[in-house]
């Protein structure tokens, strides 16, 4: 009888202790946890080419992006991405316009959470798209890096500086 006492209590304990995990994991995933992309970004994108990402704060579950690729005296691509607290992950959508605001595809590219981190995170496609993962970082306070990987397996980054 002692035996299966134990065991028992043994499970309940595992069990409250791998529910404070969860629970604890749900805090840290939050929005807020996102602050340190806040900011104004530029950098070369290419030959002649310049990429901005202008992140407002977060707030109340979100935090956006418009994005802009100007070069050779033109606006290349403008680009919205929003990241929202959804089913205790953060979800990644993000949809490009060419000139004259024509959509590039009719939908946008969605991305669940794979990691986050001090001053980094990481999403991974779950919609059909031009990215497989695509990942932010700020090693530095006045430098922001993105991480891409497309969808036929190409990787680069570019490297941002506040503006």
């Amino acid at each position: 009888m002692p035996k299966k006492l134990l065991s028992t209590l043994l499970s309940i304990l595992i069990g409250i202790v791998a529910g404070s995990s969860s629970a604890d994991h749900h805090e840290k995933v939050s929005i807020g946890n996102l602050a340190w992309m806040t900011g104004g970004w530029a950098g070369p994108a290419g030959p002649g080419v310049t990429l901005e990402e202008n992140w407002i704060e977060p707030t109340d579950g979100s935090i956006a992006s418009l994005v802009r690729m100007t070069g050779n005296g033109s606006t290349s691509m403008v680009e919205l991405i929003v990241i929202e607290e959804e089913d205790n992950t953060l979800m990644l959508r993000i949809k490009q316009w060419d000139p004259g605001f024509k959509p590039r595809t009719p939908e946008p590219q969605v991305m669940k959470l794979i990691s986050l981190g001090d001053n980094q995170v990481g999403f991974e496609a779950v919609s059909p798209g031009g990215m497989k993962t695509l990942a932010y970082s700020r090693p530095e306070s006045d430098k922001f890096n993105i991480d891409i990987e497309t969808s036929q397996g190409a990787k680069f980054q570019i490297n941002l500086s506040a503006k």
